[in-house]
């Protein structure tokens, strides 16, 4: 063997050890180890070299991305003996949907290959970590891996919140309009049935918030919150509807009354009156 790589360790009647430095793909092959007796005693082995897999690359993604558009991300890695294994992860969880491509290098010993991911933006993936990992034999259980963080722009999701769940009339009455998207949305804006605040002394915007004070039935109808940004805009309504005040009266007891009854009784008495006469006879 001619080669300065190559470096004869050991020599003995029992053992002849070499050692190869800087492996190259063009080391692979049968290896015959002589030993000159009588007769001749030879023994032969065949190397492996393993061809370590290029860190992936992901291409195909534009940022940001609208929600709605589809998106098709390839990762790609070239140089393994034998073929590199790729997977997909999201946020962790593996991806089971994709495409895996195998390619034999110019060099007819190694292999490029690709794994494509095709899938919708959705609002749910803003902030989500896509994650290219690359298993291979030669890498020792240390995978080789590629990641992309997602950017989702998505019109406003808005939702009002009330305080009062029964509004009275002289009460008041908190609307407070969420609204969550990419880019953030504007301030928010409020209206009362397709119109203008009719009342803006007592009915006061502060941000996002609508606070109405001693409310009364003029106050019932349709409140609308608006939210947008450049992606678009999006409205909820809330309803108010404003109570009688509601009066608690406390219980009576009936107590009875006493009548007093005055009964008055004729009676009759009837007197007889009995002479008696004595008869004297004088001779």
């Amino acid at each position: 063997l001619r080669d300065n790589r190559i470096e004869l360790v050991r020599a003995s009647w029992h053992e002849l050890s070499i050692s190869v430095s800087d492996v190259s793909l063009s080391d692979e092959g049968q290896y015959t180890c002589s030993l000159f007796t009588m007769p001749v005693k030879t023994s032969k082995a065949f190397l492996t070299v393993l061809g370590v897999p290029e860190k992936p690359q992901i291409t195909g993604f534009t940022s940001p991305v609208m929600e709605g558009e589809r998106m098709q991300l390839t990762c790609k890695t070239s140089g393994s003996k034998p073929a590199a294994d790729i997977r997909w992860f999201k946020n962790d969880k593996e991806v089971k949907d994709v495409k895996y491509l195998k390619e034999e290098d110019a060099n007819r010993k190694t292999f490029t290959v690709s794994s494509t991911m095709d899938f919708l933006a959705d609002r749910s993936d803003d902030g989500a970590v896509l994650s290219c990992r690359v298993d291979h034999e030669s890498l020792n259980s240390t995978p080789q891996i590629a990641m992309q963080v997602l950017e989702i722009h998505y019109t406003p999701l808005v939702k009002i919140i009330s305080s009062n769940s029964w509004p009275e009339e002289g009460q008041s009455i908190v609307l407070t309009c969420e609204s969550k998207g990419k880019p953030v949305p504007e301030p928010v804006l409020w209206t009362k049935d397709g119109g203008e605040l009719p009342d803006p002394e007592r009915m006061v915007v502060n941000g996002r918030v609508l606070s109405i004070s001693f409310l009364n039935k003029t106050d019932n109808g349709t409140y609308r919150c608006e939210a947008k940004n450049p992606i678009g805009r999006n409205s909820t309504e809330y309803v108010l509807i404003v109570h009688d005040v509601f009066n608690t009266l406390l219980p009576t007891t009936v107590i009875p009354s006493l009548t007093t009854a005055t009964v008055t009784t004729t009676v009759a008495l009837t007197a007889s009156k009995t002479t008696s006469a004595t008869a004297i006879s004088t001779r």
